[in-house]
């Protein structure tokens, strides 16, 4: 899916100067596109978003994962690169992008569900085939507890999701904690969201927004809680 244009804001933040490019991340489940988009209608970024609707592999990888990784996993990157490839050919200098993935952690599922022939075969490829990304200003990662991942899938009710294993989103999850605990390329904003809901509260979101605009350093936790 390619990056969809959005008209510039004239209400743009001076935050946005200092975060020009943003990542929102984190596992399935957690509400890393919806709020991505809420930041490109809301501040006038440009959202390049994953598609896994487009991938032909992934509902049949949620039905048997050791069949269907290997071709699920390299749809996923082949689109990344070219979603990636697009965006640096562009302007950057004159755009705000605001992006629910980062290529540097889709070696995080390969890890997961490939066999070792087969992560080494995908490592040659995403060796020899991964574009110079720019490094995000501010990366976003969103985390909650394996078992409110669940429930948040079985509620949307995305259909092939359904067939999705527990035990893989669980080591998912984890997979995810390990990664952005060693990760340091880009100031990290770790953002508990088992009470915060920034995509249909609007407080929620408020507040979110208060901490990035008074973000500094390289990282910084938001465990905000709701008041009973």
């Amino acid at each position: 899916m390619s990056a969809v244009l959005t008209s510039p804001s004239s209400t743009r933040p001076a935050w946005a100067n200092r975060f020009r490019s943003i990542v929102i991340e984190g596992p399935i489940g957690v509400g890393k596109s919806s709020l991505a988009m809420k930041f490109a209608q809301r501040f006038g970024y440009v959202p390049l978003m994953e598609a896994p609707q487009e991938n032909p592999f992934l509902a049949k990888f949620y039905r048997d994962s050791s069949r269907y990784a290997l071709p699920t996993q390299l749809f996923f990157l082949f689109q990344r690169i070219d979603q990636l490839r697009e965006i640096t050919q562009r302007d950057l200098f004159s755009e705000w992008i605001v992006s629910d993935f980062m290529i540097e952690k889709d070696s995080l599922f390969a890890q997961l569900t490939l066999s070792d022939e087969e992560l080494a075969l995908y490592q040659k490829i995403y060796d020899a085939q991964r574009p110079q990304a720019p490094t995000p200003d501010l990366v976003i990662l969103l985390q909650a507890s394996a078992d409110a991942l669940i429930d948040r899938i079985k509620e949307r009710g995305v259909p092939m999701e359904q067939n999705m294993s527990e035990d893989y989103l669980r080591r998912l999850s984890e997979a995810y904690i390990q990664f952005f605990h060693h990760y340091d390329a880009s100031p990290l904003l770790v953002v508990n969201t088992e009470q915060l809901n920034p995509i249909d509260r609007d407080d929620d979101f408020d507040a979110l927004i208060s901490q990035i605009a008074g973000f500094k350093g390289r990282r910084a936790f938001f465990n905000a809680l709701q008041e009973s």
